[in-house]
Parts: C-alpha cells; sequence; structure tokens
C-alpha cells in the first residue's frame, strides 16, 4: 500500500473535500432536501472516490481499502456511538433545574468529569437534554450547545482512554492507562477554566439580557419545586458493560491475533473485535427493553441524531481514504518533530479527518524518530512531550468543527430539534476560531515550547 499511497495524486481528496462542502452548504441552501438525502449525498461522494481510484488501482486494491475502513474502523465507531446513544438515552434527570449562570456551570462541570469515565457520547447524551430543558426559558442558547461541545463532547474525554477513542487506540499500542490521567490533567484544568470563566461572562450577561426582556429562568414562582432525580438509573450498569467491552478490547489483543477471522489480505478481526461488539449490542438491546417508556418520553429520545451521524460518516470514512493514506506515507518526510508541530498538526487533521486514525498516524511518525527513552510503545519509544503533543491535539481540536468528533453532531442534531439556532458549519469554525484557538495557541506557549 505504500507505493500505492505514494502515486496517489492530490485530487484524490476532492471526494472527501466535496463531502465536507456539502456538509457545510447544503443545509444552508436546501434544509429540508438536506434533511431526507444525507445518505444519498454520503454515499454519491463515496461513489466518486470508488470509481476512479477502482479504475486507477484495481478493484482488489479498491475492495481492501474498502474493508478496512468499514470494517476495522467504521463498524466499531458508529456501534460504540449507537450503544452509548441508547443507553445514555435511556437515563432520564429529572427535577427542576432553572437555567441560570450557575447552575449551568455546573451541568458543564460535571459533564466535563463525566466524559472521561463513560466517554464523551455518553457523557454528552446524558446531559445535553437537562440542560436544554433548564434553559427552555431562553430565547437565545446558542452559546450554551457550543460551550458544551467544547468541553463535554470534546475535551472532557482526554483523561482516560475510556473518554476518546484516539487515547483507546494509543492504549492498544501500549500506552499505560492512566498515563493520559496524570499528563493531560495540567492542561485539562487549565483549558476548563478558562472556558468556564468565558462562558460565564457571556452566559451571565445573556441572562441578564433575558430577564430585561421579561423572561425568567422561574416561570412557575409559586409552583412547588421537583426534586432531582434519576429515572432510568439501571442504566448506568449497561454504560459498565460498554466499558468492560472497550477494555476487553484491549485486554484480549494478544488473544485476538491467535482466534482471529480474516476478511481479506491480512485484515482480520480477532475474538477481542466481536467481544466488544456483542457486549455494547447486548448492553443497548437490554436497555431498549428494560428502560421505561416514561423515560424515554421525558428525554424525547429519537433515533434521528444517531442515524445523521450514521449516515454522514459513513461517506466521510471512505471519502477521506486517500488522505489518510497520502499522511501515512508522507507522514515522516513533513519535518514533524518537536511536541509544537505534533500538537498543531494532529490537532489540525483531526478537526476534519477522524480523530482516531490521524493519532495513528502520527504516534507511528513519532514511534520512527528513533527516541532511545520516553513511553515505550509498539511503534517505538515516544518522548513523553511528544505524546502530550498528540494526544491533546487529537482530543482538544476535535472540538474545532462539527465533524472533528461524532457528538459534536449528535449534540447539534439535539439542540435543533428543540427549535434553538445553532451555528452554520462555517459559523461554527467561526466560534472556534474565535475562543479555542487563542487557547490552544496559550496551550502551545506553556507546554509544548
Amino acid at each position: 500500500m505504500e507505493e500505492i499511497a505514494a502515486s496517489l495524486p492530490w485530487f484524490s481528496v476532492l471526494p472527501f473535500a466535496g463531502m465536507l462542502l456539502s456538509i457545510a452548504i447544503f443545509p444552508l441552501v436546501k434544509g429540508e432536501w438536506w434533511e431526507r438525502n444525507q445518505l444519498k449525498v454520503a454515499l454519491f461522494w463515496a461513489f466518486v472516490f470508488c470509481v476512479p481510484f477502482g479504475i486507477a488501482y484495481g478493484i482488489d486494491v479498491l475492495g481492501y481499502e474498502l474493508v478496512h475502513a468499514i470494517a476495522t474502523d467504521y463498524v466499531p465507531f458508529i456501534v460504540l456511538l449507537f450503544g452509548l446513544y441508547t443507553v445514555a438515552g435511556g437515563i432520564a434527570i429529572k427535577g427542576s433545574i432553572a437555567g441560570t449562570t450557575k447552575n449551568n456551570v455546573i451541568l458543564l462541570l460535571i459533564g466535563t468529569l463525566l466524559a472521561s469515565w463513560v466517554g464523551t457520547t455518553g457523557a454528552a447524551m446524558m446531559l445535553i437534554r437537562p440542560a436544554l430543558r433548564a434553559n427552555a426559558w431562553r430565547k437565545d442558547k446558542k452559546h450554551l450547545v457550543v460551550f458544551f461541545i467544547f468541553l463535554v463532547a470534546n475535551m472532557g474525554g482526554c483523561l482516560t482512554p475510556l473518554g476518546d477513542p484516539p487515547l483507546f487506540l494509543g492504549y492498544l499500542r501500549g500506552v499505560p492507562f492512566f498515563w493520559t490521567l496524570t499528563n493531560l490533567a495540567p492542561l485539562l484544568v487549565l483549558n476548563t477554566a478558562a472556558l468556564i470563566a468565558l462562558f460565564a461572562a457571556i452566559d451571565y450577561r445573556l441572562m441578564r439580557r433575558e430577564i430585561r426582556a421579561g423572561r425568567t429562568p422561574y416561570p412557575d414562582e409559586g409552583a412547588p419545586r421537583e426534586k432531582i432525580s434519576i429515572e432510568g438509573a439501571h442504566n448506568i450498569i449497561f454504560l459498565a458493560m460498554i466499558i468492560l467491552g472497550v477494555v476487553l478490547n484491549g485486554a484480549l489483543a494478544d488473544l485476538g491475533e491467535v482466534y482471529a477471522i480474516n476478511l481479506f489480505g491480512d485484515i482480520t478481526l480477532g475474538v477481542n473485535y466481536f467481544v466488544q461488539i456483542a457486549l455494547i449490542l447486548l448492553a443497548a438491546f437490554l436497555s431498549l427493553k428494560t428502560t421505561p417508556a416514561t423515560a424515554h418520553a421525558h428525554n424525547e429520545f429519537e433515533w434521528g441524531p444517531i442515524k445523521e451521524v450514521a449516515s454522514l460518516f459513513i461517506g466521510i470514512f471512505i471519502t477521506m481514504i486517500p488522505a489518510l493514506l497520502l499522511l501515512e506515507a508522507n507522514g515522516q518526510n513533513l519535518g514533524i518533530d518537536t511536541p509544537f508541530k505534533f500538537f498543531w498538526s494532529t490537532g489540525l487533521l483531526s478537526s476534519f479527518l477522524d480523530n482516531s486514525p490521524t493519532y495513528v498516524v502520527f504516534l507511528a511518525t513519532a514511534g520512527a524518530l528513533g527516541a532511545a527513552t520516553g513511553i515505550p510503545t509498539t511503534v517505538g519509544f515516544v518522548a513523553p512531550q511528544i505524546l502530550l503533543a498528540i494526544s491533546a491535539g487529537a482530543v482538544f481540536m476535535g472540538a474545532m468543527t462539527y465533524i472533528g468528533n461524532a457528538p459534536n453532531f449528535m449534540v447539534k442534531s439535539i439542540a435543533e430539534s428543540k427549535q434553538v439556532k445553532m451555528p452554520s458549519f462555517f459559523g461554527y469554525i467561526g466560534w472556534s476560531l474565535c475562543i479555542l484557538a487563542p487557547l490552544f495557541l496559550l496551550d502551545s506557549f506553556l507546554f509544548f515550547l
């Protein structure tokens, strides 16, 4: 595959660019049509990539790349998201939560801390609906959802391999389980403090404006306050099953090399792969069977958000094949050899490509630098600061775009279903450039220079 990657022309990434532009433009110009035809558009761009690639390199090579992208990357990716979405959707947080700045800050902090242990998808799905319900009295609340994506759907997942898929892939390649907890914690504390302070200032100003307009966070001032409670709390057991499946995937990796099914060429699926898939699907099935209908009704649970992610990301995973091949072939020739360069290279590409394979490519690039000491991984020793830069770039900069991390799209979709007018694709990038880019520059100077 190295010869093929080296011969790929630059325009082989145009279908991927077309996929991204479709996500950015169609919702603005043909919103209703886009809602009905997302999967068709995704498959169209996949077809535009597959036909010339198959003609140029042969059906066998195309088949190999498709099987690799779908079976080893897309299927476990979407199954994990499906499981977390389903199980978290059965946990209904009830009670009278007033959408004040204080309570919004508490919700964001809880979600940020929770994300590393139940995954960014799990934490986001558990808390986005309560946050939106608490702030239903407000006319303008898109800032809440944007900061929710920044913190809960992305940065909060940096402390363990359970939090975000790139860190799990690092764990499978020898990075100690708690290495991220001890090393990324200072970065997370700094970024969370800065974002929470900025959010509180923005939110308080907007809340005062809402109150002056006659709206109030306490619409039923004389009514008794409903205590905070959780319906469907038994779904926490099913969340634990999903986490167990992810952990067993790593713990049974050696067994998976012995007991495996060959799919295509050297692509094999080990028993650990099927154990993870089976446990996640079983957890989702049990959740659907045992969760009270009232919990789903309270959450207004629907399949639209996960369907949207599944439809769009099949196109993204297929059309980004040449981009990843080009990156893998040329990564070691890009002159990336310092923590600063690794942080920004991994991060910027993770904003538009899937951050898991991007993490793996740059981890391999770091291992090829030939360090004699550092963190021992399956790709060689990696200097701690470089591993820190790769990890932070992959997880943190997934917040830069809606497609940087799958929960971003889910949160956006749920917010829009509640009539929250969210920023467009480019509008959201404007938010991230104004807020996150300066913060990441600060991270660079404090940690990576």
